[in-house]
C-alpha cells in the first residue's frame, strides 16, 4: 500500500524546499510539488500548459480536473511507496475530489496533512525576495495569499476531524523544519 503525505502552507512557507530535502535524504520517499508539476506543463508549451498558464499567471487555482489528473498520474507513477505532495489541496473542491479518489483506491492511504505555518509577513518577504517567476510580484502574491487563506479554516477542520492534520512552524531554520517534518513522517510509515 502506498502512503501519501500532503504538505500545505502559504506561498513562501518553504513547503516545497522541505519536501525536496526529505525526499533527497530518504530514497524510499518520492516528492512532487503541485506547483512544479503545473509549471513544467506550462514550460512544455503544450495546449494543456497554455490553459494552466491562464490560471497561475493570475494567481488563480487551476481547475480541479487538471489538478487531480496531474496528482493521480504522479502517485501512480511514483517509484516509491511513500509519496509527499506539496501544495495540495488548496480548496475544498480539491480536498473533496482527492477524498473521493482515496475512498475508491484502497491501494493508497493518506497518512497525514502537514501544515507549514508562517506569518503573512514571512511569506511575503520570502516570495518577493525569491522572484522565481512571473507570479512572484506583490499583486499576484496578495491574490495567492487570499486564495490560500480563504478555505484554510475549512480544510484544517476537515483534516483535524479525521485526526490527520499536523501543524509545524515554518519560521525556524530549514534544518530545524526538515528535521521535525522528517521525524514526524517516519513515525507514520
Amino acid at each position: 500500500m502506498k502512503k501519501l503525505f500532503l504538505i500545505i502552507g502559504a506561498p513562501g512557507s518553504g513547503k516545497t524546499t522541505d519536501a525536496e530535502l526529505i525526499a533527497k535524504n530518504n530514497q524510499d520517499i518520492s516528492h512532487y510539488s503541485t506547483g512544479d508539476m503545473l509549471r513544467a506543463e506550462v514550460a512544455s508549451g503544450s495546449e494543456l500548459g497554455a490553459e494552466i498558464n491562464n490560471y497561475i499567471s493570475k494567481g488563480l487555482i487551476v481547475p480541479i480536473k487538471i489538478a487531480i489528473e496531474t496528482i493521480v498520474n504522479a502517485i501512480k507513477n511514483a517509484p516509491t511507496d511513500v509519496i509527499i505532495i506539496d501544495g495540495y489541496p488548496r480548496s475544498m473542491e480539491q480536498l473533496n475530489a482527492l477524498d473521493e479518489y482515496l475512498k475508491e483506491d484502497s491501494s493508497l492511504e493518506l497518512c497525514s496533512v502537514i501544515e507549514v505555518h508562517v506569518s503573512e509577513e514571512t511569506a511575503r518577504d520570502r516570495v518577493l525576495g525569491r522572484a522565481r517567476g512571473a507570479d512572484d510580484n506583490t499583486e499576484v502574491f496578495d491574490n495567492r495569499m487570499k486564495v490560500y487563506t480563504e478555505p484554510l479554516a475549512e480544510i484544517q477542520a476537515f483534516y483535524s476531524a479525521k485526526d490527520l492534520l499536523h501543524v509545524i512552524s515554518g519560521e525556524g531554520s530549514i534544518e530545524e523544519i526538515v528535521s521535525e517534518m522528517e521525524s514526524f513522517i517516519k513515525t507514520k510509515i
